[in-house]
């Protein structure tokens, strides 16, 4: 369990890195729309050379590759929508992240299909929908804004980063190792999670033996109708206060999620004390808690990454921010590792913690950086007032 939960984290945590390559390439050189066109074909020809064996380490660094240039540069485009006092980005993320969500509950399952047939014909398949999905991209680059010029004139007029923005960045940074963190118990899902749901949960549904893929599928499924629910809950909050803004999302989000690994910790503390394998009504409440909290944390820490970026950086920046996820991937891989050694109630105990200890980081930097980190009055006060006016 060790080597295997340790080796998934390491290539599931891989594709959080190149982003940042991606975001230098497009705001130094090629601009977002080529970069992220880039990627795509990448993507494609990855996946089409995954069909055959003698290709596989062509078809991973293709992909590896094309989703650096893919992932963060499409993600600032979806920021770049708004002006930077703009409470919006965050929905506008949570919309964005939806939309990857349902991908996720179809995507598998076509795929998958295809692939228990004939293996390459699901490869073949992922290249074909990634075709598509540039086709549709690049069909709807008109409503995405402006890509800036490049030639000499505006990289000789481009500003200077200020005292504040390199302060700003690096508080960006050092926010990271919290939000990896508050990340755990959500990454966990796609790693030892489904080692330790094999082994612990009751797994049978009407009398029909239920393998082990469908919490995926479950959680994808929760974590979409969640995202329609907290998205639908700011939209309606907002109408009647104040929204808060990213940083206290995210904080809220955090404390939520560090909720979730307990209902794994009293299945399982039901499961040591019964003998009864461990209830999936537990797992349905794990992933309820969990998928509310991700959306808070996930799609609002890319709308404040995107906002608080200085000009110029923000390619670079939103791929800065993907290595959190980096680091949640690199640790599940070895918190995973610990389900030889411990019990499940300690195991999932110590991912509440974890996540909690997340959470009270991103407490302290919402005190400490609040002005820094939050819009700045005259920015959200140009909002309102462009917001009313049309």
């Amino acid at each position: 369990i060790a080597i295997g939960t340790a080796i998934t984290g390491v290539y599931t945590s891989g594709v959080y890195v190149t982003p940042i390559i991606g975001g230098i390439i497009a705001d130094r050189w090629l601009g977002r729309t080529a970069t992220v066109t880039i990627g795509a074909l990448l993507m494609v020809l990855g996946h089409f050379l995954m069909a055959f064996e003698v290709s596989f380490v062509a078809a991973i660094l293709c992909l590896f590759v094309g989703v650096g240039c893919f992932k963060g540069n499409i993600a600032s485009q979806v920021g770049e929508l708004y002006p930077p006092g703009d409470l919006r980005r965050a929905s506008a993320y949570q919309v964005y992240m939806l939309g990857i969500q349902i991908a996720v509950i179809f995507a598998p399952t076509v795929c998958g299909l295809l692939a228990a047939q004939a293996w390459h014909w699901g490869f073949g398949c992922a290249g074909v929908g990634m075709l598509i999905g540039l086709t549709v991209y690049l069909s709807g680059r008109k409503y995405l804004p402006a890509e800036p010029k490049r030639n000499a004139q505006a990289k000789a007029e481009r500003p200077k980063l200020s005292g504040r923005d390199w302060f700003t960045v690096i508080v960006l940074i050092a926010l990271l190792p919290a939000l990896a963190l508050a990340a755990v118990g959500n990454q966990q899902i796609f790693n030892a999670y489904e080692v330790w749901g094999d082994a612990h949960y009751n797994l049978t549904l009407f009398g029909f033996a239920l393998p082990v893929t469908t919490l995926i599928s479950m959680d994808a499924i929760i974590s979409t109708a969640m995202m329609f629910g907290v998205i639908a809950f700011w939209e309606w909050y907002g109408k009647h206060r104040k929204e808060p803004d990213e940083i206290v999302k995210i904080l809220i989000g955090a404390a939520i999620s560090a909720c979730a690994p307990l209902f794994l910790a009293a299945g399982s503390a039901a499961e040591a004390a019964t003998g009864q394998k461990v209830s999936l009504l537990w797992g349905i409440g794990f992933h309820l808690v969990n998928d509310i909290g991700f959306s808070m944390v996930f799609p609002v820490g890319l709308a404040l990454f995107s906002r608080a970026s200085p000009k110029g950086l923000g390619g670079l920046v939103i791929g800065i921010y993907y290595l959190h996820l980096f680091m949640a991937n690199l640790g599940t891989g070895v918190l995973g590792g610990m389900l030889e050694t411990m019990s499940s109630t300690a195991f999932w105990l110590l991912h509440s913690g974890l996540v909690a200890l997340g959470g009270a980081i991103i407490l302290v930097f919402a005190v400490l950086f609040h002005r820094l980190l939050a819009p700045g009055e005259n920015e959200s006060g140009a909002v309102k007032a462009a917001t009313q006016a049309s």
